[in-house]
């Protein structure tokens, strides 16, 4: 016990490093009206492309996911396609009319990190 020297003074740190990655994907559908009428949870999947370290996939439903959906609406989900686990996203999922009728409809999910953070994508295959 006579080597404990009580006045010495240690200093310790910790650093905690958060990253943001952007980048983004084109997912081009050629032929969309002959999609069209394929089925309800029937989709059109994207190539799978990397951001930030994780494989991701779009997934284009031309009538919807579910039954319910009918005809009416078409759904779009962007996945998780690599191993991970609460893996946080902000996206913005852009549909473009090619028609020329300048319909273009955006779904943004920048706003919601003010709210409550960015979605937690949980495993392998979770989508939003």
């Amino acid at each position: 016990m006579d080597d404990f020297k009580g006045d010495v003074d240690k200093e310790s740190c910790s650093k905690s490093i958060n990253e943001t990655v952007n980048g983004s994907h084109q997912f081009t559908i050629k032929g969309y009206s002959l999609a069209k009428g394929m089925g309800a949870g029937r989709c059109i999947p994207s190539d799978v492309f990397n951001v930030g370290g994780y494989d991701w996939a779009i997934y284009f439903y031309p009538d919807g996911k579910n039954p319910e959906d009918s005809s009416m609406y078409v759904s779009v989900f962007i996945a998780l396609a690599s191993e991970g686990t609460d893996v946080r996203a902000l996206f913005e999922l852009t549909l473009v009319d090619q028609s020329g009728k300048g319909k273009h409809k955006v779904h943004s999910h920048f706003d919601r990190a003010l709210e409550s953070g960015p979605y937690s994508l949980k495993y392998r295959g979770s989508m939003w």
